[in-house]
């Protein structure tokens, strides 16, 4: 199968994790008696929009994924959010029928808001950039020798969250999240491009999350 495109020279997740790490380092140090630091697990269901723009009926497969994050907040309202997964493979679909398999890899950033930061009940809204890395792309056979496919294996995309934690004590919460993340790659047959598949999907997670 023909190769795509190579990824840049750095990898944006690495440079989002240096700057979530330079805004740590800024921040005031205000919470002595309350640690910045929010670890969460969530249990994700990703829903692709599948906005196809290459004629090929395209779509990918709905899937359930693991997801960790790291959040610091630089005052009692304002956090930000490092969110992090391992690469995961979707079913790959062309008019209903299944032509293939590819992998991403979405690490996203976002800065929040945290509107009832002292209460049980904190809802908050967030907004930022998300990476997609595109790999282990393979297609059925006849489709490989009829078209010849290649996909761009990055994406740069706007993100936006909303969610709520529930305190269960002054560590302990169960956090409700949702977020929308543009994520789409150029799609080529023979070498030609032949137009746009925009992903953008839609993620649902529940979770739990630990103050440290």
């Amino acid at each position: 199968m023909s190769r795509t495109t190579a990824l840049a020279s750095f990898h944006p997740a690495i440079v989002a994790a240096v700057a979530l790490a330079a805004l740590a380092a800024l921040a005031p140090s205000a919470h002595a008696q309350s640690s910045p630091w929010v670890y969460r697990a969530r249990a994700v269901n990703i829903d692709p929009a599948d906005k196809d723009k290459t004629g090929l009926g395209l779509s990918l497969s709905r899937k359930t994924i693991p997801e960790l994050d790291f959040s610091y907040f630089l005052t009692p309202n304002w956090a930000t959010e490092l969110i992090l997964t391992v690469p995961q493979r979707h079913k790959l679909y062309s008019n209903g029928t299944r032509i293939g398999t590819v992998k991403h890899l979405p690490p996203t950033l976002t800065l929040q808001y945290h509107f009832n930061p002292e209460g049980t009940f904190r809802p908050y809204v967030g907004a930022g950039l998300n990476y997609t890395s595109f790999s282990g792309v393979h297609f059925d056979p006849a489709v490989q020798t009829a078209l010849q496919p290649t996909i761009k294996k990055h994406s740069i995309g706007l993100a936006a969250q909303a969610g709520f934690d529930v305190m269960l004590d002054k560590q302990w919460s169960i956090n409700v999240d949702v977020k929308k993340i543009q994520m789409d790659t150029e799609v080529r047959a023979k070498g030609v491009n032949v137009g746009k598949f925009k992903i953008d999907p839609l993620l649902v997670g529940v979770g739990v999350g630990y103050r440290f």
